[in-house]
C-alpha cells in the first residue's frame, strides 16, 4: 500500500467505500463500504486490482469475520442506463453506507466525487492504495460484483461474463455481434448503443 492518507477523525466509525463495475457493458455497478476494527489489523490490504483472484476471496473473507461493519450497495442496469454511470455509482456507494450498522461518524471515498448524503466525508483520490478501509471495501465489492458476472455467465450462456466481468473486450464484441445485447446489457453505453441502432432495435 502507498503512503497512507492522513485524516484527522481519530474514532472507531471511520467507513471506506469504493465501488466496482463503472467500465463494463453489462451487469449491475456494485459497491461496498467497510469499517474497520483498529483491535484486529487485517494484514495485505490494497487495491484489489493489484491482487490475485485467490487472495481477493481470502481477504474478503477476512473482512467479513474481522471487521466492526461492512455492506455491499448496487445499481442496476436500469437505474444505471436512466442516470448515467456516475450517478449510478454514487447512489451505489451511498446504498452500501446507509446499510452500515453502526453507521459510520466519518466516510473516505475512493476518487473525487462524493455522494450527496449528510455523512461528514471526503474523497480520496487512489483511496483504495491508500487507505486500509477503502481496499477492503474494494476487495468485497470486486469479489462480490465478479461472482455475479460468473453466475451470469450460467444465465446469458456464450457472452464470456465469467471471463470478461463484462469488460469490453475483444471477445465480448464479438458474441454482442453474435448474439445480439442481452437484458443484462447496458443499453446507454456506447459499443451497446451502436449495435442496437445497427440492428435496429432502438
Amino acid at each position: 500500500m502507498k503512503e497512507l492518507f492522513k485524516i484527522d477523525y481519530q474514532g472507531r466509525e471511520l467507513a471506506g467505500v469504493d465501488e466496482v463495475g463503472r467500465g463494463p457493458l453489462a451487469g449491475d455497478v456494485v459497491a461496498a463500504a467497510v469499517i474497520l476494527d483498529p483491535d484486529s489489523p487485517i494484514q495485505g490490504l490494497r487495491d484489489s486490482k493489484k491482487l490475485s483472484p485467490g487472495r481477493r476471496q481470502n481477504l474478503a473473507l477476512q473482512i467479513k469475520a474481522q471487521a466492526r461493519a461492512w455492506a455491499v450497495g448496487r445499481a442496476s442496469v436500469t437505474e444505471i442506463d436512466q442516470l448515467n454511470i456516475l450517478q449510478a455509482s454514487l447512489l451505489a456507494m451511498h446504498r452500501a453506507v446507509e446499510a452500515l450498522q453502526p453507521q459510520p461518524e466519518y466516510v473516505l471515498v475512493d476518487g473525487n466525487r462524493l455522494p450527496r448524503w449528510h455523512y461528514a466525508s471526503e474523497p480520496v483520490v487512489g483511496g483504495d492504495d491508500r487507505v486500509p478501509a477503502i481496499a477492503a471495501a474494494s476487495i468485497l465489492a470486486k469479489v462480490q460484483r465478479d461472482s455475479e458476472l460468473v453466475a451470469l455467465e450460467r444465465q446469458y450462456p456464450g457472452y464470456g461474463f465469467a471471463a470478461h466481468k463484462g469488460y469490453p473486450t475483444p471477445a465480448h464484441l464479438q458474441a454482442l455481434r453474435e448474439l445480439g445485447v442481452s437484458p443484462v446489457h447496458r443499453r446507454s453505453f456506447r459499443p451497446v448503443k451502436i449495435l442496437l441502432v445497427d440492428q435496429g432495435a432502438e
